[in-house]
């Protein structure tokens, strides 16, 4: 077969950035021992992945998702929101009972006790540890 070229893939994959990664990244998953779609022709791993590209045997969203998936180190798992109602109803029952607790609030501060605040700290003294 004839040499692949960047503008038999550019069609298939808009980004040329994008292309190189999903290619690198199918020509390790090929290093690694998946089965390829095509005919080697004794061609390098790379190579094999850009013509897997350009012939379209592989998507290349599911590559993308792959390599998605491959660079994740934490995947959260998605909970069903289904308790969270049941969780604003109780707190809406606890809020009507005379024991409730009240409600948190934080202490806000002027300007200007902030700044009197800040004028009255005074410096750590020097060490001569450092």
């Amino acid at each position: 077969m004839a040499r692949v070229t960047v503008e038999d893939c550019i069609d298939k994959v808009d980004n040329r950035f994008e292309l190189v990664l999903l290619a690198g990244h199918r020509a390790r998953q090929i290093s690694q021992g998946q089965p390829i779609t095509i005919e080697r022709d004794n061609d390098k791993n790379p190579v094999v992945a850009l013509r897997e590209i350009a012939d379209e045997t592989l998507s290349p969203g599911d590559l993308k998702e792959d390599l998605i998936h491959s660079l994740q180190k934490h995947v959260e798992v998605d909970e069903p929101e289904a308790d969270q109602p049941a969780i604003t109803a109780e707190a809406t029952e606890t809020a009507d009972t005379p024991d409730a607790p009240e409600e948190v609030t934080f202490d806000r501060m002027s300007e200007e006790d902030l700044l009197a605040g800040i004028e009255g700290l005074v410096p750590p003294e020097k060490s001569d540890d450092f």
